[in-house]
Formats: C-alpha cells, structure tokens, sequence
C-alpha cells in the first residue's frame, strides 16, 4: 500500500471539490496542458485564482491528472491528462458527469489512497484506529503523525483547516443565516455516506456497513490495487487481511464483514478466474492465480450499467 515520505495539508485552498471541477480539469488540460499557470486561467475555468488552484489539486488526487514526466525539468507546470482520467471523463468517457454512484467511490478510494498530497483523507481511512472522533481528536491526531516523522514547516493552523476541509467532504454543511451560497454545494463524496456528523455537531464517525450503491467491480478494482501494491506478494489473502490491513477495500470503503463478504462471491466471474474467493479447511481466502487488469474491471462496470 502507499506510504507517507511527506505529508500535505494544503493545496485545496479549503475548498472541498465539486461534481464539474474535475471534468473542467480534464478538458481544459486536455486543450492546454500549461493552462493552471496561465494569466487567463480563472477565466478558462470560470472561477476564482485559489478555486482554480483548488480543481488542479484535486485533478491530481484524484488520479484524472498527471504530471508529464516526458517534459525535462518540468515541475509540475504541464500536466496531462491519466489513463483513468480519459476513461472516466474524456470525450466518450464512461461517466463524464459522475451520475454513477461507482464513480464516487471510485475516487473516494483515489483520495483515500494518495497519502502524499491528502494525507488526513488517507489517514482517517486507513490508519485511525477508532469509529468515533471529533476534529480536535483528528487535528491533535495530525499533529502527532508529523511530530513522529519529524516533517518541518507544518502550521497547527493549516492541518486544523485540512481537517476542517477533510469534514466537509463527507459531511453535508449546516446552513445558517451566516452561510456564504459558496459553502452549501455538497462535495460528491458526501454521497456516500461514510462519515456520519452527530448532533452535538462535532462528533464524528465513521460507518462501516454493506453500502449497497458500491459495485462488486469497484471492490474488486479497490482488491486489485491492493495486490498490486503488496510489499510481500503471495497467493492468498485472508479475510481478516480485507477487512483491516491499512489500503484493503474492507478498511477503505468501510465495509462489515458480511459486506465484504458478498462482494467476493463475484471475484472468480469478474476477474475471469484470476481471482477466487475459497472457504476450504475453514481458512476464508482469496486464492491470486494471477493479479488482472483494473481498468478491465471497471471497463466491465460502465459497460454493464449502459447496456
């Protein structure tokens, strides 16, 4: 699974991201790949200078945006447009204008699992060891992450702000007369239903269920991820090791065992016999005959839903 070398808790100018943002990335990239450091940028984008840093940060967590490492010393001024982003969002992508639920999940395991540019979204789904928390527990949780690796130049202010940001992702805002219009569009993550807001307005938590709206292909392209990004590769996978291990579907998509367990039912037709869910000798596996494609899975997904 991915690893934190260096921590952010910025880029998004607190602004979580919106259902067109990243469309709007992928085609104006598409048109001009320099475009996020033109003078006319918030013009081409049609919204303010940190909104039009917030969509290229976003793009790029997302995994619909890529630096383009072709380009000598280029620092991050031209991007291009991923492989995943031109299926998902190109021209004749499979969902343009993320109707699907699998979408929103899709990219929820893209944030959850990219610890370098939105480390609190990784950390919270994959290494915070309890369901119920409130920001001051998740901020003084961030704080003591970045005391551990010893990361320098991180203000107390700008992780409680990340934290704030990370909140707001999931978690539909309160509107008060104070409300700025701006603050009340949800972000489609919201969707999902993953983070619960308690009615003292500051506790949090994290619901683990079946969550019925995630397909068993995007489980099982959140599976192959896993596999693919083991450190010590093997032909099995226990349950226990679904359902917990830090960058497993179980723990990234907040799944129950009973959950997990009717997703894998599906495994051995979806991945064509690559991989098998097993119960024999009471040992609850998955059997790796060979680690498949994940965009093919997907692939699969969009195709079934539009026929």
């Amino acid at each position: 699974m991915p690893s934190i070398q260096q921590a952010s808790f910025s880029g998004h100018e607190t602004f979580p991201f919106r259902y067109t943002w990243l469309k709007k990335a992928v085609d104006r990239v598409r048109e001009e790949p320099t475009v996020f450091g033109l003078d006319d940028a918030m013009v081409r984008f049609g919204v303010g200078k940190n909104m039009v840093g917030s969509i290229r940060h976003w793009g790029m967590v997302c995994g619909v945006l890529e630096e383009d490492t072709e380009i000598f010393n280029n620092r991050g001024r031209s991007l291009r447009v991923s492989k995943l982003g031109d299926q998902l969002l190109g021209t004749r992508g499979w969902d343009p204008y993320l109707e699907d639920p699998a979408s929103l999940w899709l990219l929820h395991w893209q944030v959850a699992n990219s610890p370098e540019r939105a480390t609190t979204w990784f950390w919270v789904f994959n290494h915070l060891n309890r369901l119920e928390f409130t920001r001051d527990d998740l901020v003084a949780e961030m704080l003591r992450l970045v005391e551990q690796h010893g990361w320098s130049r991180v203000a107390e202010n700008s992780v409680k702000r990340d934290v704030d940001t990370f909140v707001r992702s999931y978690t539909a805002p309160r509107v008060t007369k104070k409300t700025v219009v701006e603050d009340t569009l949800d972000c489609p993550l919201v969707d999902l239903g993953l983070l619960g807001l308690g009615s003292d307005g500051a506790t949090l938590t994290i619901r683990r269920g079946d969550h019925p709206s995630l397909p068993d292909e995007i489980f099982a392209y959140g599976l192959i991820e896993f596999l693919r990004l083991r450190e010590h590769k093997s032909s099995t996978l226990s349950l226990e090791e679904l359902l917990f291990t830090p960058g497993s579907p179980g723990r990234v998509f907040c799944l129950s065992e009973a959950g997990t367990l009717r997703r894998l039912d599906s495994l051995n037709h979806l991945t064509k016999g690559k991989l098998t869910y097993d119960e024999t000798a009471g040992l609850k596996q998955v059997l790796v005959l060979e680690v498949p494609d994940p965009l093919h899975v997907l692939r699969a997904h969009y195709r079934r839903t539009k026929a």
